[in-house]
């Protein structure tokens, strides 16, 4: 059987390109932050949450976030299957 595959990147150009390929949209959960702040980030995929619970984000803001907030994006390319995934996670950066 195959291994699942996982990276960690703070690259935001890998980050936006695997967001991308996947279909996916960086967002905001509605109703957290405000203007300056795009509060709670998440990456929304077809068929995901949608609309009325996230809010698309500007790239610099979500990034701007991203570093304030010292994050990481753990990421799978594949799954055990060999299969592509969309599965992530933001993690706290370690050090």
């Amino acid at each position: 059987m195959a291994k699942t595959v996982s990276k960690i990147t703070t690259d935001h150009k890998v980050i936006k390109t695997w967001v991308e390929q996947h279909g996916g949209h960086l967002t905001r959960v509605r109703g957290t932050g405000n203007q300056n702040d795009p509060g709670i980030l998440r990456i929304d995929f077809p068929g995901g949450s949608g609309e009325d619970v996230l809010q698309e984000v500007n790239c610099d803001q979500c990034f701007d976030k991203f570093e304030e907030n010292h994050l990481a994006f753990l990421y799978q390319k594949k799954k055990a299957s060999g299969e592509d995934s969309t599965f992530f996670k933001l993690i706290k950066r370690k050090g």
